[in-house]
């Protein structure tokens, strides 16, 4: 299994997923039912996803 960089729009779309996650824990954006942590961790996910995949 090859790692490959991942491609720069699903870069921004975890990195935007990142940033919702901090303003959910500084409680900027309170409206969300979930918990901070598990928006930051799919926000993990999708990058991690997005390395595994081959152009994407």
């Amino acid at each position: 299994m090859s790692l490959s960089a991942p491609t720069q729009i699903v870069f921004i779309i975890a990195l935007i997923i990142a940033i919702i996650a901090l303003l959910m824990f500084f409680s900027v954006i309170t409206f969300v039912p979930i918990a901070a942590f598990w928006v930051m961790t799919i926000a993990y996910v999708v990058l991690a996803g997005a390395c595994l995949m081959k152009g994407a």
